[in-house]
């Protein structure tokens, strides 16, 4: 960081710019070494912030410093964010789900009508996956109501929870949950944090109809494609689980009839459902409205479901500012011309403005999914990335395909299928022990490329076709 600040200054990219710049790879570093927490890494860069563009010419003014108070106003922007806020109440929502059991009930009822065969529990789990998705904002959320689950069938039979089986079954479930990440735009945090450039920058708000038309079509089929690579790839020690049906309504039996606040829950969850599904058709309310809408009916006395001494303990406030945060820095690099000058400089070189969008759409999302493999979670992989895919959609001309080709490359930026470490759903199975490295790998690799071809089919065709590029 400290050679970028002493580097000359490009005459074309203000101090500003050049120390943003040099934040940008202070926090990279950090997200991909782990070498601090993420929230601990959050505090680090509003100090950075503040005190380095507190002491640059301000880019209104060059003759006079921006001053340290409006620096700090600009570190703590992003929480002022819609985007933010939308985050905080998903965590809410998955809170909700954790503290009524709801979210495990849904899983256990769904395992109990698929069967007993093996292909048949695959099945399921990648179905828990997707119903869980359109309710549970929260990939860990989601994995961690389905994984114990499927170790329990696993036990059950009298398998070792590092069996074949319980790596085949682990390890659906929590591809299907990334995959799923992608298909809906309120499954994982990183997609808000595009939605929040894109609206800021771009001026376009992405409806969560219109992003499920976008995204779904393809979760579908990459839902698909998973069955068929597991089912070939992990040869499990048997083909029926005998036993497993028998846990599962055992489980159910134990959870007890539902519970008041359960149904309240469900009541809920389905109306938050319809108003998502339905904005900017039946109604002018955005996803965020709703939600925090919903949030408060959930804590309000008699008709909610927990209360905020419930909350406090099972929310992850960290995650919240680190997403402030990194929405906070990539405006900053947007504002300060460092995003553009970097896209310039580095995709410029690459000769992209000559290129079809096709080709230009092959070769970053090739980059996106390399440069994932530093990185432990999508929503700094966005907060990195997102702001310089927006500058280079100047750069490359393509205006009227602006949000379109920013959507796609969030898309990719959410490919956690390589390594355990590549999304934190992916390290929640795998501290269970079920599965290897290698296995892991074996999935990743096939779901990777599958998944990379088939971004490059929908550029070419379905979303040609729909109106995104």
């Amino acid at each position: 960081m400290i050679t970028i600040i002493l580097l000359p200054n490009p005459g074309d990219l203000p101090v500003m710019g050049q120390r943003a710049l040099a934040i940008l790879a202070f926090a990279v570093i950090l997200w991909m070494t782990e070498a601090v927490s993420y929230p601990v890494s959050a505090a680090m860069i509003i100090g950075l912030i503040t005190l380095l563009l507190g002491l640059a010419p301000d880019m209104a003014n060059t003759d006079v410093l921006l001053g340290t108070k409006g620096a700090l106003k600009m570190a703590l922007g992003g929480f002022s964010n819609s985007a933010v806020a939308l985050v905080a109440a998903a965590l809410f929502l998955a809170a909700a789900m954790q503290a009524t059991n709801l979210h495990q009930r849904l899983a256990l009822y769904i395992l109990s009508k698929v069967g007993v065969k093996t292909g048949a529990i695959v099945f399921g789990s990648i179905l828990v996956s997707i119903i869980l998705a359109f309710f549970v904002p929260s990939a860990t959320a989601r994995a961690g109501a389905v994984v114990p689950i499927l170790l329990g069938m696993v036990a059950a039979f009298g398998l070792p929870h590092n069996s074949r089986l319980g790596a085949l079954l682990v390890i659906t479930a929590v591809q299907s949950v990334s995959i799923w990440n992608i298909g809906i735009k309120t499954g994982a945090a990183q997609n808000m944090v595009a939605l929040g450039f894109i609206e800021e920058e771009l001026g376009v708000s992405v409806a969560w109809s219109s992003w499920f038309l976008y995204a779904a079509p393809w979760s579908i089929i990459m839902s698909v494609v998973l069955y068929f690579v597991m089912i070939k790839l992990i040869k499990p020690e048997t083909k029926v689980v005998e036993g497993g049906k028998e846990l599962i309504l055992g489980k159910l039996k134990e959870l007890g009839p539902m519970k008041s606040s359960e149904i309240r829950l469900v009541v809920v969850s389905l109306a938050l459902l319809f108003l998502w599904s339905t904005e900017e058709i039946v109604h002018p309310l955005d996803t965020t409205t709703v939600t925090i809408i919903a949030i408060a009916i959930l804590l309000s006395p008699k008709i909610g479901v927990f209360d905020w001494k419930t909350v406090e303990k099972l929310i992850p406030w960290g995650t919240i500012i680190v997403f402030a945060v990194g929405i906070a820095l990539g405006t900053i690099l947007l504002e300060t011309k460092g995003a553009q000058w970097l896209s310039d400089k580095v995709f410029g070189a690459m000769g992209l403005e000559h290129m079809p969008l096709l080709a230009t759409i092959a070769l970053l999302s090739l980059f996106n999914i390399l440069i994932h493999l530093g990185f432990a979670s999508a929503t700094s992989l966005s907060s990195a990335l997102i702001p310089i895919f927006i500058a280079l959609t100047t750069t490359i001309a393509i205006d009227a395909n602006s949000v379109g080709f920013v959507l796609i490359q969030q898309f990719v930026v959410s490919f956690g299928f390589l390594l355990p470490v590549s999304a934190p759903q992916n390290m929640l199975a795998y501290g269970t022990g079920s599965f290897t490295v290698k296995d892991f790998l074996k999935s990743g690799v096939a779901l990777t490329v599958i998944g990379y071809l088939l971004i490059l089919l929908f550029s070419a065709t379905y979303w040609k076709w729909i109106g995104l590029l």
